[in-house]
């Protein structure tokens, strides 16, 4: 992990101009711009910080809803949660490695509400970055299932003229029931659907699946990122606050609109979470017969308790086509925070930068033993071409008890409720949890109550061995590096012995070492 200097503002034009002549190449440019940005150590000077009093303090790690003089803390537009508290995305997003989750004194301590208060602050771990596109591409359509069913449902109480209802389904996980009864118009006089969503359950009255954010406040990556770079680094994004000095720092234009597209391309393709159990099964890493049988076993265990009822293993997503900026319904923008129309900022679907997660990850390409290259950054494809995505996660909200409520409700869907976290990659993502509280993943499992208090008896049931495999098998759900380093050390090591990955991705895993005869591209 290495911090470099700012590069300069991308020009949204630029990208278009790129998609025109090579799509495939503004992609891979787009993705190594998201590269530099993530990994850049913003400056004063481009505005990273913001003015937190008038003393001149730049960063807090508090918040600091006492310091409301003009321009200070409290007053910043658009309303600060939290710090800034850094100059670098990857400064906090470092374990195992760049774009990674993070330790607890990464955590954001963060007071939505302006309270001043300690006792109502929430505390948010930093969660990894990687293979993000999958998320929205997942969420998109299930939105696009269940507004399809919102608009038969509105057909079907026309035709009838009378109540009717639907089970709300997507991609079989059910969010409630939708019902409705007709009505006319007052601006069209032609019949139109009187909703009653009240037994909408899971997601958003507005039927969107939104993933981003602890609390799912954000449908897009796009959203999530600006939303975090103002909040983290103090750095406005031109699409967020427009030619204004929102934040009192003296700098205005903090991030392009290029910027942000190539931050959300990047992130959306980097590699995807792995398993040891698949390096083993591709010769990458081998494991002993005993350990290989815990963590299959540990699988089991974990169907067995009920855990993926919420934590569903794979879910497949049929055009596995990854689009910034979004073709679909509820996570389109048409008109920015600032006001900005996005056309007019230059982001249309004629110039959208798009890539394939099946087989476009530009990481983690690897020979294996026999000889074939495969891109394990990618996701795997099925033979109807869908993408499977092993993300351990239902995409849906639910009440997790009283030990998992954050002090105040903020969304106003309870303090209680969350989205079911992904388990993809949390074998390197501890401490675990919204709030990093759980030292282990017991920790973690013994604080799920609520809708999930069955499935935690059914794991404290377990026999103390059924235990130990299940937390085996979800230790072996990682993050690994398998791309060589390009420093001139690494590269000389990699010369004389060419079956060794990185080793620091290795031992941070506790992976044991990649057999011989395995080589990387």
């Amino acid at each position: 992990m290495s911090l470099a200097d700012a590069p300069e503002k991308l020009d949204q034009a630029v990208l278009n101009e790129k998609v025109k002549e090579d799509p495939g190449k503004a992609f891979i440019d787009a993705f190594d711009a998201g590269d530099e940005l993530t990994e850049a150590s913003f400056t004063l000077e481009r505005g990273v910080g913001a003015k937190v009093s008038q003393d001149g303090r730049r960063f807090t790690r508090m918040p600091r809803a006492d310091l409301d003089a003009f321009g200070e803390w409290t007053n910043h537009l658009p309303k600060r949660e939290a710090g800034p508290v850094a100059q670098s995305c990857i400064s906090c997003h470092s374990a195992p490695y760049a774009n990674g989750a993070g330790p607890n004194p990464l955590n954001a301590i963060v007071d939505p509400l302006h309270s001043g208060d300690p006792a109502k602050y929430l505390h948010r771990n930093t969660p990894h970055l990687f293979a993000l596109g999958a998320v929205q591409r997942i969420a998109e359509e299930m939105t696009a299932e269940l507004k399809a069913a919102e608009a038969k449902l509105e057909a079907d109480a026309c035709k009838l003229n009378e109540r009717v209802s639907v089970r709300l389904v997507a991609k079989s996980v059910e969010f409630g029931t939708l019902s409705a009864k007709p009505m006319l118009s007052p601006e069209t006089g032609t019949c139109v659907a009187d909703y009653d969503r009240s037994g909408v359950e899971g997601v958003d009255e507005d039927l969107i699946v939104r993933m981003f954010g602890w609390k799912g406040s954000h449908a897009t990556l796009r959203a999530f990122t600006r939303h975090a770079a103002h909040n983290e680094l103090g750095m406005q994004a031109e699409e967020l606050v427009g030619s204004h000095d929102g934040d009192h720092d003296g700098v205005t234009n903090e991030l392009s609109v290029g910027d942000l597209t190539a931050l959300t391309v990047y992130m959306a393709a980097l590699e995807r979470p792995v398993s040891r159990l698949e390096l083993h099964r591709r010769g990458i890493l081998q494991l002993e017969p005993e350990e290989r049988a815990q963590i299959e076993r540990g699988e089991e265990k974990l169907a067995e308790a009920k855990c993926t009822t919420c934590h569903m293993p794979v879910m497949s997503v049929s055009t596995p086509i990854f689009s910034e900026p979004s073709l679909q319904e509820g996570f389109q923008e048409t008109v920015f925070p600032s006001g900005q129309k996005t056309a007019d900022a230059g982001l249309a679907a004629d110039t959208a930068i798009w890539f394939d997660l099946t087989s476009d990850s530009p990481n983690n390409h690897v020979e294996l033993p026999g000889g074939e290259v495969v891109n394990l950054g990618a996701f795997p494809k099925a033979e109807d071409g869908s993408a499977l995505v092993a993300w351990y996660s239902d995409f849906k909200r639910h009440d997790m008890g009283e030990k998992l409520a954050d002090p105040v409700d903020v969304h106003g869907f309870g303090a209680s409720v969350w989205p079911t976290a992904s388990l993809a990659g949390v074998g390197s993502t501890g401490p675990w949890l919204h709030d990093g509280n759980a030292t282990t993943l017991e920790d973690a499992i013994l604080a799920h109550g609520g809708e999930a208090e069955e499935s935690r008896l059914a794991y404290e049931a377990l026999p103390e061995e059924d235990r130990a495999a299940l937390i085996a098998f979800l230790e072996n759900l990682i993050l690994i590096d398998l791309d060589p380093e390009e420093e001139e050390e690494e590269h000389a090591a990699r010369d004389a012995a060419p079956g060794v990955v990185r080793k620091a991705a290795l031992e941070v895993n506790a992976i044991p070492p990649v057999k011989p005869a395995a080589q990387l591209r």
